[in-house]
C-alpha cells in the first residue's frame, strides 16, 4: 500500500471525446429518469418567484446531462408558470473541458434550452465532495455515473489499476475510502438541498459477490498497459502510480449509511434498486456482425473515460505530445486485443433517490 493517499482530480478525455463515446453511461442513466420525473413532481415548490435550481453534480462535457435537464424542465413546467425561472447548474472537476459543456448546451439540438423560456445554465468547477452550494439552495438534484469516482486513491492495486481486482488489505482500504466518500457526497448535498428537496443518483454497481462485467475489458486493458511497460514507454513507478479512482458498490453499499435509523444527515431513501443496462454496442454487434467496429467502441469508450487518469500516473516531466502518443498506443492496443475477443458487457447500475426532510 502507498504512504500516502492521492488526490483524484482526472476528468474525462477533453475536446468532446467524452460526448462522442459515453453511450454506456447514457444508458445506466436513462434507467433513471424516471425516478427523476418523480422527484420532480414531488419536490417541495413555494409560490415566490425565486429560481428554481436544478444541480447536476458531474456534468462532464455535457451531453449526457441534456435528456435528464429536459426532463425534470419539462415535469417543473407543469407546475409553474413559465415566468419563474429555472436555474440548470452543472459541476464537475476544474479540470473539466466546460467549454465543450457550454457549446454543447448552447447548440445541441437537444439542449434543454430549445424553446424554453427562462432557463437559464451555469457552472462551477468543484469537485462534490466539497460544498457546491449554499445551505437550503437547490431544489433537484442529478448525478449520473459520476459518484463511482472516489475523492481519493488511498493505496496500490499490485499488478492491476481496477479496484475490483484488488483483494485482501488493499481492497478494504478501497472499501473504506468509498464508504467515507459515499457518506460526504450525501452529506454535502443534504445541506445544499431544500427542504423537501430530491436528489437522484445513479452509478455503476457491484453484484452482490462483488463482481462487474466490466472486469474483463479491465483486464485485456492492464495487459495493454502491461505490454507498454515491457516496451520502456511506461516506467514501473509510472505503472504503479496507474490507478483508477473508479468504484463500483453494491446496492448495500448506497443503502449502509441508511441502516441504522432510516435516514442520515435529515435525507431518506425513497427508492434504491439495481438493475441491468442492455450493451447496445453488442445489439449493434450482432446486427451488423462487425468485430472492428465492436472493438474500436469498447476502446474509445476506455480512453474517453479512463485513460486520462492513466496518464496523470505519467511522470510531471512528459511533454503533451508524449502523454498523447501513449494514450493513442493504449487505445490501438486494446482495439486489438478485443479484436478476437467480442463480449456482451450487460452492465449494472445501482439507483437511489433520496428525499430532504420537511415536505409539505
Amino acid at each position: 500500500m502507498s504512504d500516502a493517499p492521492r488526490l483524484h482530480t482526472s476528468a474525462m478525455e477533453g475536446s468532446g471525446s467524452y460526448n462522442r463515446h459515453a453511450a454506456i453511461p447514457a444508458s445506466g442513466g436513462a434507467l433513471a429518469l424516471p425516478l427523476l420525473e418523480r422527484a420532480a413532481r414531488q419536490i417541495a415548490l413555494d409560490h415566490s418567484d425565486r429560481p428554481i435550481v436544478f444541480a447536476d453534480y458531474g456534468s462532464s462535457q455535457g451531453r449526457n446531462s441534456l435528456a435528464p435537464a429536459r426532463a425534470a424542465i419539462a415535469v417543473l413546467r407543469t407546475r409553474t408558470d413559465e415566468k419563474r425561472p429555472i436555474l440548470v447548474c452543472h459541476t464537475d472537476l476544474p479540470t473539466n473541458d466546460f467549454s465543450v459543456l457550454f457549446d454543447v448546451v448552447e447548440k445541441d439540438p437537444e439542449s434543454y434550452l430549445r424553446e424554453k423560456p427562462n432557463v437559464f445554465p451555469c457552472a462551477v468547477g468543484r469537485s462534490f465532495y466539497e460544498s457546491v452550494f449554499p445551505p437550503n439552495y437547490v431544489d433537484l438534484g442529478w448525478s449520473s455515473y459520476a459518484a463511482v469516482w472516489l475523492s481519493q486513491i488511498p493505496a496500490s492495486i499490485p499488478g492491476h489499476f481496477f479496484i475490483p481486482r484488488s483483494t485482501g488489505a488493499v481492497r478494504a482500504a478501497f472499501d473504506r475510502q468509498a464508504a467515507t466518500d459515499w457518506e460526504t457526497f450525501l452529506s454535502r448535498r443534504a445541506a445544499e438541498l431544500r427542504p423537501g428537496g430530491r436528489l437522484v443518483v445513479a452509478l455503476p454497481s457491484l453484484a452482490d459477490d462483488g463482481s462487474t462485467a466490466f472486469a474483463p475489458i479491465m483486464d485485456e486493458a492492464n495487459a495493454v498497459v502491461a505490454d507498454e511497460v515491457a516496451a520502456g514507454s511506461i516506467t514501473a513507478h509510472e505503472r504503479e502510480r496507474m490507478i483508477l479512482a473508479s468504484c463500483p458498490r453494491r446496492q448495500s453499499d448506497l443503502l449502509a449509511p441508511f441502516a441504522q435509523t432510516g435516514q442520515f444527515q435529515g435525507l431518506r431513501v425513497e427508492h434504491c434498486s439495481t438493475s441491468v443496462v442492455a450493451d447496445t454496442a453488442w445489439t449493434d454487434y450482432e446486427r451488423d456482425g462487425d468485430p472492428h467496429a465492436l472493438a474500436a467502441k469498447r476502446a474509445s469508450f476506455f480512453r474517453a473515460v479512463f485513460v486520462p487518469s492513466l496518464l496523470s500516473a505519467l511522470a510531471p516531466s512528459r511533454s503533451a505530445q508524449d502523454r498523447q502518443a501513449v494514450a493513442d498506443r493504449l487505445e490501438a492496443g486494446l482495439r486489438r486485443r478485443l479484436l478476437g475477443r467480442p463480449a456482451r458487457i450487460d452492465h449494472l447500475v445501482g439507483v437511489i433517490s433520496v428525499a430532504k426532510q420537511g415536505d409539505r
